[in-house]
């Protein structure tokens, strides 16, 4: 398969240098997707997926996020920076290649990005997500819920004292409220189509994520639990299931932007509740 790869660039309001590649197929249908990595990861980590889409005439934006790769920025901030950094390499894509439709795709912390992206964000088409974490506590304490090996109900208990001091100092150091980073909620006030994918086997960010997410507005928003995939495994653990599905998302939801756009500005969306704290899943 023939595709042009370009190096991109772009400058955020604080100065701060994103880095991206811009990938074009050779028989492009005028629509785009921009592939988003997984903490400590960079844009190769997600290039995998470059040819589910390209093989599919689907331009492709693969950034890395800020603190990571070739990107600059001090920190990352799980969201809260980057979900307007996501915004501004929307308009990028916009105004280089003009595309019909600009769908999303996120892996983990990408994943979480791109839901939150929709706070600021409008013009997706669709988005999908795989295993982001619903609130930036709930992520913590199942991260540290596997590295000690004890139950996430445990963990709230015995290590929230830390989390709270991580969070504090991040405010007081750098500005940054991490504790602000809620997929769940930007996913709540959006009308964009999401798809959340997550591994039912999934011990890094568990799958009550996603559920707590799809929970916030189960209105044009679908969860798939995929059996015996792990943490961003459901590519792997059930292939053509996967491609299937991801497939149809965005040709189920290829819709013009003028047609988005009068959707949301001709009424109004309320929020649902927030959903239980287990949200009646693993």
């Amino acid at each position: 398969m023939r595709a042009t790869l370009r190096d991109v660039t772009l400058t955020r309001d604080d100065s701060t240098i994103l880095a991206a590649w811009l990938i074009t197929p050779s028989n492009p249908t005028g629509d785009a997707v921009i592939l988003l990595h997984g903490v400590t990861d960079t844009r190769a980590g997600v290039a995998g997926y470059g040819e589910l889409f390209l093989s599919r005439g689907y331009t492709i934006l693969l950034p890395d996020a800020r603190g990571h790769g070739e990107s600059g920025g001090e920190l990352m901030t799980y969201g809260v920076l980057e979900a307007q950094d996501i915004h501004a390499w929307v308009d990028w894509l916009r105004k280089d290649r003009s595309p019909k439709c600009v769908y999303g795709f996120g892996e983990s912390m990408g994943a979480a990005i791109l839901l939150q992206s929709l706070k600021y964000e409008t013009r997706f088409c669709a988005v999908i997500a795989e295993s982001a974490f619903a609130e930036f506590r709930e992520g913590a304490y199942d991260r540290v819920s596997e590295k000690v090996n004890v139950s996430v109900g445990i963990t709230r208990t015995l290590f929230r004292p830390s989390v709270e001091a991580g969070i504090a100092y991040a405010k007081l150091r750098y500005g940054v409220d991490l504790g602000s980073a809620s997929p769940r909620a930007a996913v709540a006030g959006s009308m964009t189509p999401v798809l959340l994918i997550h591994g039912i086997e999934d011990v890094n960010i568990r799958p009550r994520n996603s559920a707590l997410a799809y929970a916030a507005r189960p209105n044009s928003t679908e969860l798939w639990l995929v059996p015996k995939a792990a943490h961003c495994g459901a590519w792997s653990a059930q292939p053509q299931e996967f491609e299937r599905r991801v497939v149809a998302w965005y040709q189920d939801h290829r819709t013009t932007n003028a047609l988005i756009q009068g959707l949301r500005h001709g009424r109004n969306v309320g929020h649902a509740s927030p959903a239980p704290d287990d949200a009646g899943a693993p």
